[in-house]
């Protein structure tokens, strides 16, 4: 019963199809066709000169830059204590195992460029790959027509405050598909396949991303954007209203959800509510967002119930405003980032909490963890063992074996040591 937005990838799939069927065949041909069709520009190329680069990086706004320097210094600071190291285990003398973590080679990360630009998204993508180790990194952006058909500068001088040289002015479907197939730009240089692609997007992008799965790696099927607040009666009503608008101004689909023990509270958070969307630049977009089927409020008889219901809802976002905020948010199981307190909101981890704002959505919290530096790693199992180490473990692998029928499994250990069996019976 509880608010959620619909986001049907399933209907969508079908109708991406065909561009990625296109864009394996024609390539970047294809490719530009789609943005003059989707994006009403043409580009130049694909690849995004690193000129432009350096120059948008010099045209940004020396605020607007030191924040996003900001935001850099401190992902880095959080992501570089995720990486994982390597771990070896002795479990019989000459027997070892050891768990290798390797950096995926080459990955394609994702900034959206709908109804906002986000430098930020490349920020939280960026930087635990650059954690991980990860070699090659695209940046892959739409074309904006005010821009002549390359990405938002500020997306262009994100990328060059992180060092990352290689941008694609290209989006949706047909992003996801060059990222998994490569091709040739207009110049005859090589855009070079990717292993993974991460970020957020449209259901278009999303829906690329499951067609594609297998070829490529993704990080996850990301939806609308989503908040819930629990909280009780010593919440102030303007910091949960705040904090409501300001996710429901991503998208008219957004869900805003407030779980309260106050029925004045959340009488209260309406009346601000009113007040706040009337002064904001947005409104329309948030009052659909704020009246749709996928926001509202619930109220619960304590604390215990509404930990039991945000943890149901497993919100991409979740605040606890509430008396003890740090022992409920201690309590919560299913989230994909807890932000603690009257002074923690969601938009600060948009930008400069140092976490990751790449989030599970619609319920995915429940299974799922948001970006990090182990997205982008993959644990490999090395095994060493001596003769001495496998002679001392070989009648039971011979057992498990023919336990399982499978015979010539055994044989492979017991030829090493001279036993021969017919396994033709």
């Amino acid at each position: 019963m509880l608010p959620r937005a619909e986001m049907n990838v399933d209907a969508v799939v079908e109708k991406v199809r065909p561009i990625i069927d296109d864009v394996r065949a024609r390539g970047v041909e294809a490719v530009l066709e789609y943005g003059e069709r989707f994006d009403r520009v043409r580009s130049e190329s694909v690849r995004v000169p690193t000129t432009a680069l350096r120059e948008a990086l010099e045209a940004t706004d020396p605020q607007v830059r030191a924040a996003l320097e900001t935001s850099i210094e401190r992902a880095r600071a959080v992501h570089a204590d995720q990486r994982r190291t390597d771990t070896t285990t002795q479990v019989v003398p000459g027997g070892t195992v050891t768990e290798r973590w390797v950096p995926v080679a080459r990955v394609g990360l994702y900034a959206p460029g709908g109804l906002a630009v986000y430098p930020s998204s490349v920020v939280m993508n960026v930087v635990p790959a650059q954690a991980a180790g990860v070699e090659g990194l695209v940046v892959c952006s739409p074309p904006q027509r005010e821009f002549g058909g390359r990405p938002h500068p500020l997306i262009l001088a994100a990328a060059a405050l992180l060092g990352v040289d290689e941008v694609w002015a290209v989006g949706g479907a047909q992003a996801v598909a060059l990222l998994a197939h490569g091709g040739t730009d207009t110049d005859g240089a090589a855009l070079e396949p990717v292993d993974m692609v991460t970020g957020p997007g449209n259901v278009f992008v999303t829906a690329a991303k499951r067609v594609l799965r297998g070829r490529i790696g993704i990080d996850s099927e990301a939806g609308t954007t989503e908040i819930a607040i629990l909280a009780d009666a010593t919440a102030d009503p303007a910091h949960v209203a705040a904090d409501l608008i300001s996710q429901a101004e991503h998208d008219p689909s957004a869900a805003s959800v407030l779980v309260t023990t106050s029925p004045q509270l959340a009488d209260a958070v309406d009346a601000e509510l009113v007040t706040q969307v009337g002064t904001t630049k947005h409104d329309e977009r948030i009052r659909t967002a704020l009246s749709g089927p996928q926001s509202g409020t619930i109220l619960v008889a304590d604390l215990d119930d509404g930990v039991r219901v945000v943890d149901a809802y497993a919100a991409e976002h979740l605040e606890i405003q509430t008396e003890g905020a740090r022992e409920v948010a201690a309590r919560v199981r299913n989230a994909g980032a807890v932000f603690v307190g009257p002074h923690s909101p969601v938009s600060l981890g948009d930008y400069c909490a140092g976490s990751n704002h790449v989030l599970p959505t619609g319920g995915c919290a429940r299974h799922s963890s948001g970006l990090s530096v182990q997205t982008f790693l993959r644990g490999i199992h090395v095994v060493d063992y001596s003769e001495d180490a496998l002679r001392g473990v070989a009648d039971q692998v011979v057992a498990l074996a023919e336990a399982e029928d499978l015979p010539a499994h055994g044989q492979a250990v017991a030829a090493r040591f001279g036993t021969r069996k017919d396994l033709s019976r």
